[in-house]
């Protein structure tokens, strides 16, 4: 097989089995190039086709995606639901079992301790009313008309007030 070339002088052109490569390459580029224009009608013939039918599927997944989230948003609700239910019967517990504590060892309520605090305000009250009204000039004269010497005694009255 010759695999020489030929150059014809009277046009330029190749001969040969180097004719048939170019050639090859060159419709070979050449289909590749119309390949390409078609593509670029059908995107333009389609695109509006195709962009609908994107929309529509972004739809269908946007809803689907919302029905979702509904589902997970009830899922936390009922969850929290749940959660402050349970805090709330925990808090309750642990009041209960300090308050049982307390009262074991002994320790007033803040009830009790009220009440007893009320007592003992009206208790001091009927004290200051049963104390006798004495003015301080009048205090002194009383105190030493009651002190009882022997020289004044003549019956014994209250064995607490003789002075020897």
């Amino acid at each position: 097989m010759d695999t020489t070339t030929q150059t014809d002088n009277t046009t330029g052109t190749t001969q040969g089995p180097e004719k048939n490569v170019q050639e090859e390459l060159k419709d070979s580029v050449h289909r590749i190039w119309l390949a390409g224009l078609g593509a670029l009608a059908a995107a333009e013939e389609e695109g509006g086709k195709i962009f609908s039918r994107l929309v529509d599927r972004g739809r269908d997944v946007e809803s689907r995606g919302k029905v979702e989230v509904d589902k997970v948003k009830s899922e936390v609700d009922k969850f929290k639901t749940k959660a402050e239910s349970t805090f709330e019967n925990l808090g309750e517990k642990f009041d209960e079992k300090l308050t049982s504590t307390l009262n074991r060892l002994g320790v007033p309520t803040r009830d009790e301790i009220r009440n007893l605090t009320q007592k003992v305000e009206e208790l001091n009250a009927k004290i200051e009313q049963l104390k006798p009204r004495v003015t301080p000039a009048s205090a002194s004269q009383s105190v030493a008309n009651d002190i009882v010497t022997p020289e004044t005694a003549t019956t014994p009255t209250d064995p607490h007030n003789i002075i020897v």
